[in-house]
Parts: structure tokens; C-alpha cells; sequence
């Protein structure tokens, strides 16, 4: 059992982001930014009004591209992708033409913080939502951003949009993505940013234990929640999609592969072969982001050639479920 010093050397994600809604219906409250403490406002819902700055390299930014598609909001709330690599001031627009993001007329994400909070000290995340009229940023809130996505701007979906918070597991789901969070999400990276071997001993334990669970209950149901797509397989595929390429080795996480644990790989697989999930993932820009960002973790700044990825398409047979 770690004593209070170990404990202090285990990873802790700094969950404080700037805390703004866009809701239908909404009442702006005073803008403030005093430390780190913000005062909530809600924005309102608004057709191409705001821009999601997102990162394909980014597990949580990947949250928001997918339930984007899904949803069908494409046309309401534009998109624009910072490069893997960046340094400690922010992330880039150096994919962009000129290095500068189209519609904003930034070169980093640091300028639309900066545009509401000149003495903003936290980092610099995506997804990011900006109000493209003022140039500010509404908020960097990844748990909130696909939360409301389907609440909020639900008169906008396409025809057809999946279900992702379905009424009747509702308190279950919110259980299961609690674990995932926690365990798998974040377990990773309290793998590999652990401060002791006690530290990292309990993170990998954990992750495994909680990834056991997993591939027994997607053993007997094709999803999280049974018989359908919801938000929990979005959060959970995020993580399993980067596994094998990054934190099997660069995080520490190699008591086994993804491809080795039979449920939760056909699983995988099922949801990269599904639109809006497989076509929104560039594994060459993930592994450059990981291992050449994280400059302590890989001195070297090298990018491993592997793995293949031939057996992401390949038949998963999930179907039967």
C-alpha cells in the first residue's frame, strides 16, 4: 500500500478548465478570470457560430471529431485541426497554409485564450470551442463539449443520429464512464507519468484490472451498453485505438496488447470499421504527438516505424452479438 510520499509521485490531470456552456437556453453571467477560478456563462446555440479546434493526435480532442460526425454537425459547428507537435506555449496551426488557422486568423490556440484572458496561466488544450465573431475562447471543457454536443445542439442533428445518452442505462452508463475515465482514460497516463515505481505500480494494476472487466463484458454484448453506439464506446475507443501504437511502450502498458485481449480487440475494430470513428484517426500524427512531444519520456525524439496496422480492417465478427 503506498504511503502519503508515494502517493503525492502518482499523476493527477488538472481537470479545471475555463467552464463555459453553449446551451438553448442560456443567460450570460460575468466573465472573470482570477487565478485559476472562472465563472460559468452560457453561450447560446447558434449555427456557425462557433469553431471546434481539435488535434487527431489528442485521445480527448478524438471525442469531439467523432460525436461531430456522428451527429451530423459538420455543417453547424466548423473544425479546425492543430498539428501533433507542439511546444510549451500551445498547440499550432502549422498543417494550415501559412501556419494560420482559415477562420480564426491564429497561428497558435494560445491566441484565442489569450483573447478573453489576458493573464491566462493554465495550459493550452484542445478540444477547444471559439466564439469565431469575438475570437475568444467558450471553453475547454472535453467531458462537457460532447455532453452538450448531443443536448444542446440536438435540433441540428442529421436524420438518423445515434442515440448517445439513452434514457433507459442512463445511471449505468454515467458508472461505466466514471471507470473508464479513471482506470483507463486517464490510466494510461498515470502509467506513464508516474513519479515512482509504487506510483506506477498501482496506475498498471489498476488499468488492467479495470481492462479485465472490460473484455468480459464486452465478452457477451457487441457494446458498452448493449445493442448500441452511445457516448461510452466514443470515450472508451479513443484509448484503445492508441494503445498498441503509443502506451504499450511509451506509457509502460505492456502487460499485454490490445490485439491480445480477443473482446475488447474485435470490439475495436467493430467501432474503427464504423464511420465516424476508424476515418477520423491518423496514427502517424498520434505517434508523433506522444513521442516527440513528451521530450522526457523519449530523450531521443524517435517515432517507432510499427505497429501494423493491417488488422484494424480486418473482419471483427461482432455482428453475432
Amino acid at each position: 500500500m503506498p504511503n502519503d510520499s508515494e502517493k503525492s509521485q502518482s499523476y493527477e490531470r488538472d481537470m479545471a478548465y475555463v467552464p463555459d456552456r453553449i446551451t438553448r437556453e442560456h443567460g450570460k453571467s460575468q466573465d472573470g478570470f482570477a487565478g485559476h477560478d472562472l465563472e460559468v456563462a452560457t453561450w447560446p446555440v447558434e449555427p456557425g457560430r462557433y469553431r471546434i479546434v481539435a488535434a487527431r493526435a489528442c485521445p480527448w480532442a478524438n471525442r469531439a471529431i467523432i460525436v461531430r460526425r456522428l451527429l451530423g454537425l459538420e455543417g453547424v459547428i466548423s473544425m479546425g485541426l492543430a498539428a501533433p507537435v507542439h511546444d510549451e506555449r500551445s498547440w499550432t496551426f502549422a498543417l494550415d497554409p501559412g501556419g494560420t488557422d482559415p477562420v480564426l486568423g491564429y497561428e497558435r490556440l494560445e491566441q484565442a485564450y489569450l483573447a478573453r484572458f489576458p493573464d491566462y496561466a493554465k495550459g493550452i488544450t484542445v478540444p477547444t470551442i471559439v466564439d469565431v465573431p469575438s475570437g475568444q475562447i467558450v471553453t475547454n471543457d472535453f467531458p462537457a463539449i460532447t455532453h452538450d454536443l448531443f443536448f444542446e445542439w440536438r435540433d441540428h442533428h442529421h436524420d438518423g443520429a445515434p442515440d448517445l445518452w439513452p434514457d433507459d442505462c442512463r445511471e449505468e452508463m454515467e458508472t461505466v464512464m466514471e471507470q473508464v475515465f479513471r482506470h483507463v482514460n486517464d490510466g494510461v497516463y498515470q502509467c506513464g507519468f508516474a513519479g515512482s515505481q509504487d506510483a506506477y505500480a498501482e496506475a498498471y494494476r489498476q488499468l488492467f484490472a479495470t481492462l479485465d472487466q472490460l473484455e468480459e463484458r464486452l465478452t457477451g454484448q457487441r457494446y458498452l451498453m448493449g445493442r448500441t453506439i452511445t457516448e461510452a464506446d466514443v470515450r472508451l475507443f479513443t484509448t484503445l485505438v492508441r494503445f498498441d501504437a503509443v502506451y504499450h511502450g511509451h506509457f509502460k502498458c505492456n502487460r499485454n496488447k490490445l490485439t491480445e485481449m480477443p473482446a475488447l480487440w474485435g470490439y475495436a475494430r467493430d467501432l474503427f470499421q464504423t464511420p465516424g470513428f476508424g476515418d477520423t484517426v491518423d496514427f502517424e500524427q498520434i505517434k508523433r504527438h506522444y513521442y516527440v512531444v513528451h521530450e522526457d519520456l523519449n530523450p531521443g525524439g524517435i517515432v517507432p516505424e510499427g505497429p501494423d496496422l493491417a488488422g484494424w480492417t480486418t473482419p471483427h465478427g461482432r455482428e453475432r452479438l
